[in-house]
């Protein structure tokens, strides 16, 4: 197996763990609200992380890596789990979580231009079209979705929604592309434990900023949210964080992307399994052709 083929299979491993955990916060969610996880689900993952370094690398903290390797990551952090997150769930009180999802599908190509752009990436055509073949499955399954819970809202939030959206498919792109240029061959869960460690100091100012303390302590105080949150942790930024940076290090940050960016068909099933919800033949086809395109992508 090639080292692209590897990247490939852990990007797809990185799309089940992150779909998985996308149920767990929004179960969560449901109880103490968007920001409260997101913060949250960083100081339950920051703990896992220094307990894996402290266990099998022998270190609290990543006090290893170089400030090259601390400079990119950080970044990526401050884009990634900051700056998108905060973006991503404002679009989503403002247009609801279908129309935001397919903003956000724009992500895997705007990776892929930028990595093109700025890196040593190399994309071959057969890459740019398996990407649109895999994009195009994502999108059709999410645009049919009802989103009976959009909220109806004059054109100028709408369009503040929509802005937002696209801002954090670019905060998405740009943190792929500073962990790509970052990682190399350092550990990926120590890698991830320094994109946190940037992104907390920036939710601790926004959370002061907005007064919301009293909230964020009853949030966790409710232990059925907590014990969710933690699952959600475990697989996603803990897990599944630290995949992505393997798959990152093996393939190129555009593909990776695109890969990751099939969780919508990727839940499906689930939602299928779990909530009893009825799939229509469009999200059938659209999840055919998202699988044609990964398929194309792997070969």
């Amino acid at each position: 197996m090639s080292d692209l083929q590897t990247g490939e299979l852990v990007a797809l491993a990185t799309a089940l763990l992150w779909t998985l955990s996308s149920l767990a916060w929004t179960s969560a969610g449901k109880r103490i609200g968007a920001l409260a996880v997101s913060f949250l689900r960083l100081l339950v993952a920051c703990a896992l992380m220094i307990a894996y370094g402290r266990v099998v690398r022998h270190l609290w903290l990543p006090t290893d890596a170089d400030a090259r390797t601390w400079l990119l990551l950080g970044t990526s952090g401050f884009f990634g789990f900051f700056l998108c997150d905060i973006c991503l769930f404002k679009s989503m009180l403002l247009l609801g979580p279908r129309l935001t999802l397919l903003l956000f599908s724009l992500s895997p190509p705007i990776t892929a231009i930028i990595s093109w752009a700025f890196t040593d990436d190399e994309l071959a055509l057969r890459h740019w079209i398996a990407m649109g073949i895999t994009l195009a499955g994502v999108v059709w399954v999410v645009a049919e979705q009802p989103g009976t819970d959009e909220p109806l809202l004059p054109p100028g939030h709408r369009w503040r929604g929509v802005m937002l959206g696209v801002l954090a498919a670019i905060a998405n792109a740009v943190g792929y592309v500073f962990s790509k240029q970052g990682i190399g061959e350092y550990d990926a869960v120590a890698a991830t434990l320094i994109r946190a460690s940037v992104a907390l100091p920036a939710y601790v100012v926004l959370i002061t900023v907005w007064r919301r303390w009293p909230a964020m302590f009853a949030a966790s105080r409710d232990l059925k949210a907590v014990g969710i949150l933690t699952l959600g942790a475990m697989v996603g930024p803990f897990a599944g964080v630290a995949l992505s940076l393997v798959a990152l290090r093996y393939a190129p940050a555009g593909i990776v992307a695109t890969l990751i960016g099939t969780m919508p068909v990727l839940i499906l099933p689930l939602s299928v399994l779990l909530y009893h919800e009825k799939v229509s033949l469009r999200a059938v086809g659209g999840a055919v052709v998202a699988v044609a395109g990964v398929a194309m992508l792997m070969l």
